[in-house]
């Protein structure tokens, strides 16, 4: 049997390939940054076939640094950005237009004329969803709307949609599928049938033919060509479901917090969905061959990593992402600011397209220190409320919150997290655990791991941050920030 197995993992700002062996950890990665591209103030665009030259580029990238043919690998999983909107040619392969991503606000003009019958929430009991931006059928229509002849081509059968995964898929193998998790983050899928729902197709009018296949989130769906020429494909998870699948959350009320781009939390709640009462998500949060689907409540913050690199590119405050926690150590406290990142609106609990970002509390004592240290507890503050709605919602307190992603290695904001949620915070000893999620769900499905049971085995504690804050100060923080976040709404 092939000795390795690998993930494609394709994020908002970068594309990796990561090659991991039977113990789960990594044997080699390579990774590409692709452009992010804003025509219009809440515009964000991508090139998908920048994306799929990068991922070109990391495979063989991967395999030369590891020094390993392609037939060593037992299969390959993917993960990706989700609600990513990619329409394209079904003859020629060719987009229509630019991949529209999960960041952009520009149907917000969609949402609300849909929600002037039966309001923002109409469509949560089918689809657990509220009526957003965030999510792929109003991106799709907007394209259908708006790219000259796309709506007649794509009655006519000539186009086809699909979130990142099923791009990559489609150009790996050229079959045309997608997982219940990418599908769940539509606005298209029922979450009881798992399957495209004709009254939401209606509503959106967003042909059926374009569609793909809602498969599970392990099985083979196709051999791959080129590079990985043979390997099968055989997992696609949606990024922060891969995370908690690679943190092998598989037990209801089970979380995970993934720190990324932006700031993403979920609950395993079981096999069956959970309303939530609290601006969560209701999603999908795996489903592995033929066995039942088993459920998540999300907490979705649009704004966490990128906060970072705005101060990066946009300020040049800091040279590389890195750097923010050297000059946010150079001060001790906030300086009394607070830094809502709501460039996007706001996404959970609140759902508020309208919100705009707000720097509160400005004095001449602030210096670059401040708004270093402020950029990082912004994130710590917004999973402190998504922690809030969830317990709120599944009645379980969390004992610990295990965490992943790019922002974990970064001592101060992991320490002030747990502070603020006074709880223990706990990295793994692998903290890829996006692409170990789909690596993990590809080699259940080629037999490369042969239980929940043998995966629980590779997981282990990396670093662990204990909570030592004053209960007091906490409470005062954590006021000030609610009265901040009020200051963001009814900017649009």
């Amino acid at each position: 049997m092939p000795e390795y197995i690998a993930a494609i993992d394709q994020g908002t700002t970068s594309t990796r390939f990561i090659i991991f062996d039977h113990g789960g950890n990594i044997i080699s990665i390579d990774q590409r940054e692709h452009t992010q591209i804003y025509p219009k103030p809440g515009w964000v665009e991508h090139d998908p076939l920048e994306i799929w030259e990068r991922t070109q580029e990391v495979m063989r990238g991967a395999l030369t640094n590891a020094g390993i043919d392609s037939t060593q690998l037992a299969a390959v999983g993917i993960t990706n950005q989700r609600e990513t909107t990619v329409v394209w040619e079904k003859a020629t392969g060719k987009p229509v237009y630019n991949a529209i991503v999960w960041q952009d606000t520009r149907t917000d003009q969609i949402c609300t004329e849909l929600a002037k019958s039966g309001g923002q929430d109409r469509l949560r009991a089918k689809t657990g969803l509220p009526l957003a931006t965030y999510f792929s059928g109003p991106k799709i229509k907007w394209i259908l709307d708006n790219v000259p002849d796309a709506r007649d081509r794509a009655e006519k059968g000539e186009l086809l949609f699909g979130n990142i995964d099923t791009w990559v898929i489609w150009n790996l193998t050229g079959v045309h599928v997608t997982d219940v998790t990418n599908a769940s983050r539509t606005l298209l899928m029922n979450l009881e049938t798992l399957d495209w729902d004709d009254d939401l197709l209606q509503l959106l009018d967003v042909p059926r033919s374009m569609l793909p296949r809602i498969a599970s989130s392990s099985e083979i769906y196709g051999q791959a060509r080129g590079i990985l020429g043979g390997i099968p494909v055989a997992g696609d998870l949606g990024d922060q479901q891969a995370a908690l699948f690679g943190q092998t959350c598989y037990s209801p009320g089970e979380a995970k917090n993934t720190y990324g781009t932006g700031c993403f939390m979920l609950m395993n709640t079981g096999e069956k969905p959970v309303a939530s009462k609290s601006g969560l998500l209701t999603t999908l949060g795996y489903k592995i061959g033929s066995q039942p689907a088993v459920y998540a409540l999300e907490g979705s913050i649009a704004i966490a990593g990128a906060l970072v690199q705005w101060l990066r590119d946009n300020l040049g405050l800091i040279e590389k992402s890195s750097d923010v926690e050297t000059l946010a150590q150079t001060v001790d406290d906030n300086g009394g600011i607070y830094f809502v990142p709501a460039f996007s609106g706001l996404f959970a609990p609140y759902w508020r397209s309208d919100a705009r970002g707000v720097i509160v509390g400005m004095t001449r004592y602030i210096n670059k220190g401040h708004i270093a240290r402020a950029t990082l507890e912004a994130t710590a503050y917004q999973t402190r409320e998504v922690l809030d709605a969830m317990e709120k919602d599944s009645g379980v307190s969390l004992k610990a919150l295990k965490v992943d992603g790019g922002m974990v290695f970064n001592e101060l904001l992991m320490q002030f997290q747990s502070d603020l949620v006074n709880v223990p915070v706990i990295r793994p000893l692998v903290a890829e655990t996006t692409a170990l999620g789909a690596a993990y769900a590809a080699g259940l499905a080629v037999g490369f791991w042969g239980s929940f049971d043998e995966l629980r085995l590779n997981w282990g504690i990396g670093r662990q941050w204990q909570p030592d804050m004053d209960p007091d100060r906490r409470t005062e923080l954590y006021t000030g920030w609610k009265k901040a976040v009020t200051r963001t709404f009814d900017w649009l």
